[in-house]
């Protein structure tokens, strides 16, 4: 088998969960509670079917012999940052999920201060190699490092050993700033010249960077003349992550695909801002050389994921189903002496495939089918008509951890209220519109996690205004009203939704999991995951609604919810 269809196996790495660990990274460190042991684990808030570590501080893949591994920053001695080793738990089908001894944790002179991010290559005929961020000294100084299974034959690859032959395998240059010099990507194959190809995260100044790295041996790394690409202003790049997608249908693609139907994916995570960004464009393989097309913001203000708590994401191609698939972090919004009260922290997203959506401008992405496993008992809602002021219950499923899909239509766009060009921050104008602001079209939606008398709930809703030749779609999961504590981080989280409204429908799925409210609008085109802690809206005391506060009738046209089932999870 040639290397091209060897790469095809490549799946990837684990999720980089805690990046700041440099000197100018952000990241607070609680040296008096980090290793406070936890005796019983409040399952209050905890999750049913999103991953995470029995207890304590996580921060999360590669498929390998028909597993699929994910690997984690944790702290086996407490629910704050510290301790960090490498969790490691394997899955057969992305939801339920066996814990396995920690695969990776400071034992070298070259990870002395720590194990940081990192990502997995199948190299043929000698199995996975991980590539990961070590820090050699206690100025944060990081280098990049190896670590090799210790039985490649073993599909669950217990154990992992770090060579000291060519370790560490990649310094910075005197003239880098060694302590923002992390997170290697997955490693790509260019058969024209023979060499694999790395991107490592850094910044020069304030600019971003992702510098790119190539070997024949993938042991000696020359460092490319000029970083792949870069942006002003955007601080340190981390996490960055480099992939191609199709320009017809929604397969997966190997990191080394190329051809005339394909385009590429950069995203990076911003450590200023603390959430992630990417642009679609146009990969030079002669110059290595990235250029994002001209069809987005490349910068803060630029394409996201997800416009919630959504964090250093990674994606990998699964060879089993020929998608390409992306997680992220979510940290909590409560504090940290929250966080060990309840005797754990941290959570990952639901796996998303992606794909490229059919106008080539921007990414859709939707929960993995896995999830639906999951679904039980199942509620039908149809034709229901929501005139200004209405709220009707979706009843009959535990609605504090639920599946829930729904179509939304309305006859007119004619209501709709007039869009200020000033208003370019969504999250701003959710502040300012929120759900029980009276509007035109909208807002309409689901409360959820709701209290029987709404003195808390969730909002996840859509407004719709009207701009001189377009309407412009806002679309919120506010938590300011998700809980009667009033010192949690409770954002209104908000993305604008670039859909077509000629059918005037709109669509919204929402995965409600006791701490986690997770949505995917219109198919995926605007996503927004909060963490809220409701203190009368749990377990069998949460409710669910549809509402509509705008003058445009509005109609559920279709909802289909399910009580979802908890997933094995460690």
């Amino acid at each position: 088998m040639g290397l091209r269809n060897w790469f095809t196996l490549i799946v990837l790495c684990f999720l980089h969960v805690i990046c700041n660990n440099g000197v100018e990274a952000f990241h607070n460190i609680y040296p008096d509670l980090q290793s406070i042991s936890v005796r019983s684990v409040s399952k209050l808030h905890r999750t049913g079917f999103h991953f995470q570590p029995r207890r304590n501080f996580m921060n999360g893949p590669m498929y390998y012999k028909g597993i699929y591994h994910l690997f984690y920053q944790y702290n086996p001695k407490g629910a704050v940052w510290g301790n960090i080793v490498w969790g490691h738990s394997v899955s057969k089908d992305l939801i339920n999920w066996k814990e396995l001894e920690p695969a990776l944790y400071p034992s070298k002179p070259f990870d002395k201060y720590g194990c940081w991010s990192g990502s997995a290559t199948i190299l043929p005929g000698k199995g996975p190699v991980i590539l990961y961020t070590g820090v050699v000294d206690k100025h944060s100084n990081e280098v990049q490092c190896y670590a090799i299974p210790k039985n490649a034959s073993d599909p669950f690859l217990k154990e992992w050993v770090k060579p000291n032959a060519f370790n560490p395998i990649i310094f910075a240059k005197h003239n880098m700033n060694a302590s923002v010099f992390r997170d290697p990507t997955t490693a790509w194959w260019n058969k024209e010249d023979g060499h694999w190809r790395i991107l490592i995260g850094g910044k020069k100044k304030n600019r971003g960077l992702a510098y790119l790295y190539r070997s024949k041996d993938f042991l000696n790394w020359i460092q490319a003349k000029h970083p792949i690409h870069s942006a002003p202003s955007t601080g340190l790049w981390e996490c960055p992550d480099f992939y191609p997608v199709s320009l017809r249908g929604k397969n997966g693609l190997d990191v080394s695909m190329v051809g005339n139907s394909v385009k590429y994916v950069l995203k990076n995570s911003l450590d200023i801002t603390r959430y992630d960004y990417y642009t679609v464009g146009t990969y030079l393989r002669n110059k290595d050389k990235y250029i994002p097309d001209n069809t987005s913001e490349d910068g803060w203000n630029g394409l996201r994921y997800d416009y919630g708590n959504f964090y250093a994401s990674k994606s990998f191609f699964d060879p089993s189903k020929n998608r390409r698939i992306i997680w992220a972090w979510a940290n909590e919004s409560d504090s940290k002496e929250d966080d060990v009260k309840k005797g754990w922290a941290g959570i990952q997203s639901i796996p998303r495939t992606v794909w490229l959506d059919s106008g080539g401008k921007q990414l859709v992405l939707w929960p993995v089918e896995e999830l639906n496993s999951l679904r039980k008992k199942e509620v039908k809602i149809s034709n229901q008509k929501l005139k200004k002021g209405d709220y009707v219950e979706v009843k009959g499923i535990t609605a504090a951890q639920a599946d829930v899909e729904v179509t939304f239509s309305f006859s007119s766009l004619d209501k709709a209220e007039k869009f200020d060009p000033k208003w370019v921050n969504a999250e701003d104008l959710c502040g300012k519109k929120g759900s029980m602001v009276k509007g035109g079209v909208g807002p309409f939606g689901l409360l959820t996690l709701a209290s029987k008398k709404l003195e808390e709930f969730t909002p996840v809703f859509f407004r719709i205004f009207k701009a001189p030749n377009k309407y412009v779609v806002l679309m919120c999961s506010d938590a300011r009203s998700s809980s009667l504590k009033k010192e949690l981080y409770k954002p209104s989280f908000a993305g604008f939704v670039d859909v077509d409204l000629a059918d005037k429908k709109l669509s919204l799925r929402t995965l409600i999991d006791n701490s986690v409210v997770e949505s995917f609008g219109a198919g995926g085109r605007t996503n927004i995951l909060s963490r809220v802690y409701p203190t009368l809206a749990v377990k069998k005391n949460a409710h669910l609604f549809v509402f509509n506060n705008g003058t445009e009738k509005i109609t559920v046209e279709n909802l289909n919810a399910w009580s979802m089932k908890s997933a094995i999870i460690n």
